[in-house]
């Protein structure tokens, strides 16, 4: 739980650092069709918000310190290519169109994220890096069904959330699977002693 903290507020701290000072003049995400399709959404503020304790059942569920530190190395890489990237080709999301006034939660967001380090979207990178986490761990400890389903609909709602709130676009959300997908793509402890013992 303290290492969890920790490491989110030092992100934050890196994040909105970057944020404000970028080397360039970033570059406006582009719209696609989707992007018009999916509509505003005030609520869709409590699925975005709730990502931060998303994130934190992973490494709260790891069975051993190996596999704690392998799920906060996999999290730190990720964060460090994000932020890498945000710092080398700074981006922005476009400026809508919107009456944010009408949107109380969703102002409260805009008045603290200005929209910039949109490519690509780490609230959508570390969604997709704690499902496979979360559903890894389910499978090891036969759990049921239905959690496997809520753990891949909390994940999908948090992207979601993030067209909903205009936080991203959808090109912004595919970078960001692709970047946990990156990540993920290795076996974790659990995983390679389930193997050993098969």
């Amino acid at each position: 739980m303290i290492g969890t903290t920790l490491g989110i507020s030092g992100f934050f701290v890196l994040y909105f650092w970057v944020m404000h000072n970028p080397p360039s003049v970033p570059t406006v995400m582009p719209l696609t069709a989707i992007d018009r399709w999916v509509d505003v959404n005030d609520d869709a503020m409590l699925l975005y918000g709730s990502l931060w304790f998303y994130i934190s059942l992973a490494p709260a569920f790891t069975q051993n310190k190996a596999e704690l530190w392998a799920c906060a190395r996999g999290a730190a890489l990720m964060a460090a290519i994000g932020l890498a990237v945000f710092w080398c080709f700074p981006t922005v999301v476009p400026n809508f169109a919107v009456d944010w006034s009408q949107y109380p939660a969703l102002q409260l967001l805009k008045s603290a994220d200005a929209g910039g380090n949109a490519f690509p979207s780490l609230h959508v990178s570390f969604a997709v890096f704690a499902a496979v986490w979360l559903a890894r761990q389910l499978r090891s400890v036969q759990a049921p069904t239905w959690t496997q389903w809520v753990n891949l609909l909390w994940a999908v709602g948090i992207i979601y959330s993030t067209l909903a709130t205009r936080q991203h676009v959808l090109l912004d959300v595919l970078g960001g699977v692709l970047l946990a997908g990156l990540v993920c793509w290795r076996r974790t402890p659990r995983e390679r002693l389930v193997l050993a013992e098969a």
